[in-house]
Formats: C-alpha cells, sequence, structure tokens
C-alpha cells in the first residue's frame, strides 16, 4: 500500500530528525561537570550563609570563629570562592541626607536600606517611608571564575570613607566590595543637596580575573513592596502599578487590577514601583535588557497594597574602564517636577517621566497639560488655599466655556418657545403615527432654522474639559493633605458618616462611609437635570422612561465619586452649581416673546426663498422616510 509505505518512511525521517537534535544540543560532559559544580556551588552558599547568620550574631569576631573552627576556612572559601573575604560581617548603616530625602545606606549589600520623603507624612501624620528594612532588597547576581554562584545583597561592602559633602551640598559615600585578591567592586552613591533623584555608580578593578571570561553584564533583581499611603485603600490601588518605559519608545504599565507579569525582549530605560503619589524609579543611562516584571496583589487586611519584582541585566565592564550609571528617583508624583528632568532634551534623551501622571490620553492629557495645570500652578504661587485655587480654576474655565454654554441655552430656547406650535400640529397626528409627528416637528424647525443638534453640540465641546479634570485631580498630589472646610485631605474622600460593618452590595461598590461634597454635587445634578427637563419644553416625556434616566444617572454618579478624591467632587458641584446661575442668568436676559417673534420673522423669509436643507435634516428626513415606508410594507 502507497499510503503505509509513505506513513512508514515519515515515521522514519521523524524519529532520525529527533535523535539528531538530541545528538546536537544533548550537553557535553563538560558542561554537564560545569553545571553539577554550579548547582554545588549554589547549595554550599546557602548552609555557609545560614551559618553566617549566627556568626553575624555571636559577639566573636569572625577571625576567632574560624580559628575555632577548622572546617569553616575552607568552608567558606570553597562556597564564597575569591568573595570569601565579604562573606561574613556586622550589618552598618549610613546616611544620605538633603532638605528633601533621607536615606539609610546598608554596608550589607551596600543597597539603599530605608528611604524617607522630609516634606510629606503618611495618613496617621507619621514620617513617609517610601521602604524600609526587608519590604525591598536589591542585589546583583555574582559568578566566580570557579562556577560560584552569589548575590551582592548576602555580601558585606566596606566604605572608603564617612559620607564626605562637596562645597555644593550634594552628599557621597563609596562602599567596597572586595575579594581576595586586588579586584573589587565600588557601589558610588551620590546625593544633590536638592534633589529627589539619587545618582548610583556601578564600578569594577581587575574583575575580569574573579569573573567567568567573557562577562559584559550583570543580572540584577529588584522586589519592593508597596505600602498603603493613603486613606482610602481601594482608590489608592487603581492608581498603584508597575511602569517601564522602553528605551526608544512609550510609557507601559502592568495591570493594577490583578497579578500580572510581563517578558520584556525590548530594551528598557527605567523601571518605576510607582504608587498613587510617590514613586522609586530605576533609571539605566545605558538601557536594561532581558526584563522580567511582574505585580501581586497584596491582601486587603495587609499593609501593603502589592509587591513589585524587577528581573533585568544591565552591562559591567568587569575591567573597570567604564563604569555602570543608573539613577534612582525616590519622591512625589510631581508633573512639575518629573517634568523638569526633560529640560533642554529630545528625542530618545527625554525620560518622560511624567507619563506617570495619569492625566487621561489623547485630547484629555493636552488640555490637563496645556491648560489645567499651568493655571493650577499659577493660582498656587500665590494661594495657599486649595479649596479657593480650585474655585478659581472652575471659574476660569466656566468663563471660557461661557459662549458654549449661552448657544446651547439659546438653542434650547428656541425649541422651548417652538413647542407649543409643534404640539398644536402633532395634536392632529394619531399618536401611534411617531414617525409623521417627528417629521411635522423637524418641518418647523427646518422652516424657522433651528437645529436640534444645535443644542447639543456645545455641550459635546465641553466634554474635554470635564473628562481631563476628572483624570487631573485624583493625580494631583498638591491637593494630599490640604483641607478645606470640612475635608481634612482633597486628595481622598471627606466622610461625614463611616461605619466598619460589611454590607453586602453597599461596601464593595459604595464603601462604608457617605462623602458630603459628593452629595452635595450629586443634588446639584439632580437639580441641573430638573431645569434642564424643564427649559427644553419637557421634550423627554415624548420617549417612555428617558425622565427616570435622567434621575437615575446622578444617582449613579453618586455611587461612582463617593469614594474618589473629594477635590473632584468640589469641582463638579461648584462647576454645576455656576451652570445653574448661568442658566437663570441667561433666562432672565433673554426675552421669549420677542425671540418667537424673530423666529416667525425668520420663517417668513425663508418662505420667498428656495429651501436648502442642511446635511444633518436631509439626513434625518431620508431616514423617517425610509423607516415610513418599512412599517407600511409590513402592514400589508
Amino acid at each position: 500500500n502507497i499510503m503505509d509505505k509513505n506513513s512508514i518512511i515519515g515515521i522514519v525521517l521523524i524519529v532520525l530528525i529527533f535523535l539528531g537534535y538530541y545528538q546536537i544540543t544533548k550537553p557535553t560532559k563538560e558542561q554537564l561537570e560545569a553545571q553539577m559544580k554550579y548547582n554545588d556551588s549554589i547549595a554550599l552558599v546557602q548552609q555557609v550563609q545560614a551559618k553566617a547568620e549566627t556568626v553575624n550574631k555571636n559577639p566573636l569576631s569572625k577571625d576567632s570563629l574560624l580559628a575555632n573552627d577548622t572546617t569553616s576556612k575552607s568552608d567558606l572559601a570553597d562556597a564564597y570562592g575569591d568573595f570569601s573575604v565579604a562573606a561574613f560581617g556586622k550589618e552598618q548603616f549610613y546616611t544620605l541626607e538633603n532638605k528633601l530625602v533621607k536615606l539609610s545606606i546598608s554596608n550589607k549589600g551596600g543597597r539603599i536600606y530605608s528611604a524617607q520623603l522630609k516634606n510629606y507624612t503618611e495618613n496617621n501624620k507619621k514620617p513617609l517611608i517610601l521602604f524600609d528594612g526587608e519590604e525591598s532588597s536589591f542585589g546583583f547576581t555574582l559568578v566566580t571564575k570557579n562556577n560560584r554562584v552569589m548575590n551582592s545583597s548576602d555580601l558585606y561592602f566596606e566604605p572608603l570613607s564617612p559620607v564626605t559633602t562637596d562645597i555644593k551640598g550634594n552628599q557621597s559615600i563609596t562602599l567596597r566590595l572586595k575579594t581576595a585578591g586586588a579586584a573589587y567592586i565600588d557601589f558610588v552613591y551620590t546625593l544633590p543637596y536638592n534633589d529627589y533623584m539619587l545618582n548610583f555608580n556601578v564600578k569594577g578593578k581587575d574583575m575580569n580575573t574573579v569573573m567567568p571570561t567573557g562577562t559584559n553584564s550583570l543580572d540584577l533583581k529588584w522586589i519592593s513592596k508597596i505600602r498603603q499611603q493613603e486613606k482610602g485603600r481601594k482608590f489608592e490601588n487603581r492608581y498603584t502599578q508597575l511602569s517601564y518605559k522602553y528605551l526608544a519608545d512609550d510609557v507601559e504599565k502592568l495591570s493594577e487590577g490583578k497579578d500580572d507579569t510581563k517578558q520584556l525582549t525590548t530594551k528598557v530605560r527605567w523601571i518605576a514601583f510607582k504608587d498613587q503619589f510617590f514613586s522609586s524609579i530605576l533609571i539605566a543611562d545605558n538601557a536594561f535588557t532581558s526584563t522580567t516584571l511582574s505585580s501581586k496583589m497584596e491582601a486587603d487586611s495587609s499593609k501593603y497594597l502589592k509587591t513589585y519584582t524587577a528581573n533585568t541585566s544591565v552591562a559591567f565592564d568587569p575591567t573597570g574602564l567604564t563604569s555602570t550609571y543608573f539613577r534612582m528617583y525616590l519622591g512625589p508624583n510631581q508633573y512639575k517636577i518629573l517634568s523638569s528632568y526633560d529640560k533642554g532634551k529630545s528625542g530618545e534623551s527625554e525620560l518622560k517621566l511624567n507619563d506617570l501622571i495619569p492625566l487621561g490620553w489623547g485630547i484629555f492629557g493636552w488640555i490637563n497639560k496645556l491648560a489645567i495645570i499651568p493655571m493650577f500652578n499659577f493660582f498656587s504661587g500665590f494661594l495657599s488655599n486649595f479649596g479657593l485655587i480650585i474655585l478659581l480654576l472652575t471659574l476660569v474655565i466656566k468663563l471660557v466655556l461661557f459662549p458654549l454654554t449661552y448657544k446651547s441655552f439659546i438653542s434650547s430656547a428656541k425649541m422651548r418657545v417652538l413647542k407649543p406650535e409643534i404640539d398644536e400640529l402633532t395634536a392632529k397626528i394619531p399618536a401611534d403615527k411617531t414617525m409623521e409627528r417627528q417629521k411635522v416637528s423637524m418641518d418647523v424647525y427646518s422652516k424657522v432654522g433651528v437645529s436640534p443638534m444645535a443644542g447639543c453640540l456645545p455641550a459635546l465641546l465641553q466634554m474635554p474639559f470635564l473628562l481631563a479634570l476628572f483624570n487631573f485631580f485624583p493625580a494631583a498630589i498638591e491637593l494630599r493633605h490640604q483641607s478645606f472646610l470640612w475635608a481634612s485631605d482633597l486628595s481622598t474622600y471627606d466622610s461625614i458618616i463611616s461605619w466598619d460593618t460589611y454590607i453586602p452590595l453597599i461596601t464593595p461598590y459604595f464603601g462604608n462611609h457617605i462623602s458630603l461634597f459628593c452629595v452635595l454635587f450629586t443634588a446639584a445634578t439632580i437639580a441641573s437635570t430638573k431645569i434642564n427637563m424643564d427649559t427644553q419644553g419637557g421634550g423627554t416625556e415624548q420617549v417612555p422612561g428617558m425622565k427616570w434616566i435622567m434621575y437615575l444617572m446622578p444617582l449613579m454618579f453618586m455611587v461612582i465619586f463617593n469614594s474618589y478624591a473629594s477635590g473632584l467632587s468640589y469641582y463638579y458641584f461648584i462647576s454645576t452649581m455656576i451652570t445653574l446661575i448661568q442658566t437663570y442668568a441667561i433666562r432672565a436676559s433673554v426675552d421669549e416673546k420677542k425671540l418667537l417673534a424673530q423666529l416667525h420673522a425668520k420663517r417668513n423669509s425663508n418662505a420667498k426663498k428656495p429651501v436648502k436643507k442642511g446635511g444633518f435634516m436631509e439626513r434625518l428626513e431620508k431616514m423617517q422616510q425610509e423607516q415610513q415606508k418599512a412599517m407600511s410594507a409590513r402592514k400589508k
């Protein structure tokens, strides 16, 4: 059978291919031995590290202990190789400090042990700590020529000198990781006198004599638990995410609402462990490669929001001819500060750290960057009360948008004064002939030159500002811990009533509190809805249930905004109140009898001219005619 013969040949070829692939890819004897040594070294390092913990707590010195233990020296040398001299030690701390930040540097791992932002406090008014102790870990994987593998975070560095301060006020310290020979690695930290950006350099010396031939990079692992800093945990979590920027591309992020992991094959410029208002950002002056990032949600009962992990690689010159340069930003997510690091830069040299602030996409972001933030900063320059600043900001926005508001009101007024005439005409048409009634209405509007869309368009043009500010206020760190009236913090909700009992359906969506500014905003919106429906002459009555939908929307807003920043609810409240005042002012200035007379005069004038229908009106009539034909066909 030909098919059977071909099948047998195919199977034989597949087997031969697998056998050939196995022979080509199987590890050599030398590779197997190297892997065994690698695994043995890891196990030995773990054993010695466990012993080192006991040694470090022992009052005896390392030398005296080793003298009493004949196996310690050989174990130490075998497990750590050239780094055995740095295996044991006593943890000590060194402080780098300016008027903005206070950093504690540990000689164990040569890492930043804790970071405090001096101009900010936690929700309980205690000093604001980004991370402290074991909440964060940072270390490079080190491999020796004899396949010993360890992490810099487990080794002890020695300071070359105490913390030094130059004539400009910049503080610096150099911590050295020594080896058994002349080779070493220096970690150099420099904190400018008035900046949140820390400079961090890694420089080797003759490490090519210790590390395997061809070593040109170091693997880095950075882990940090993100503390809950704000009153509203659920709201803060929405703005807490691990973000990163590709070397020549935009800023991306992991999911803020669930566990997430991403493997990046493209070079990365920086990695940001971001909270709602604060960030720890590690910037590579060259690039990160082979990066894997993960974000893990913490339980609601935890004092942490998320745990971030970054595994990546950076270029490293073992000979010491060039250094590996990093910068680390430890500070607030303030647009003005983050933008300052791109001053005078363009293209790939731009860091774009300000993209960490969620100002909205597209036009909403541009409105915030080009209009809202400059106005906000301007008013902040001479006012310290942020409630008044928001009021002034709202007044300016409403003043700029007033021509659109006026046009929208006049359009509604024209439809309202024409309503009695339309009602009289439609009353002659049976109620079940909806399309005919609509055609009559459109004919009246067309003859007097009124478009139903004229009132909607100005309202739509105002929407980008409302949505831009929806993004701006929750991200504005300037509002954090700023009080106004009964609200103690404009960056979070202003609860006047709260409770601890979990209530199904209410607690998960509404929360265990009632925010007063949110209630006021809801009440003002309901009042505005009623006035608008009255202004339009009760047009919503033509659509069954529309009236109740219009009243239901403000109640939905209350559920949504109850846990949002009180500054946002306050803005929407005063914005709605100003709109109501404008509505009454415009209504008082418009003589509706005179307006109706103008429309009749225009209709008489238009009757003498050829009828020209606008594109919208023409399309609407065509749709009505097609619907009427379809209904007539169905009846037949």
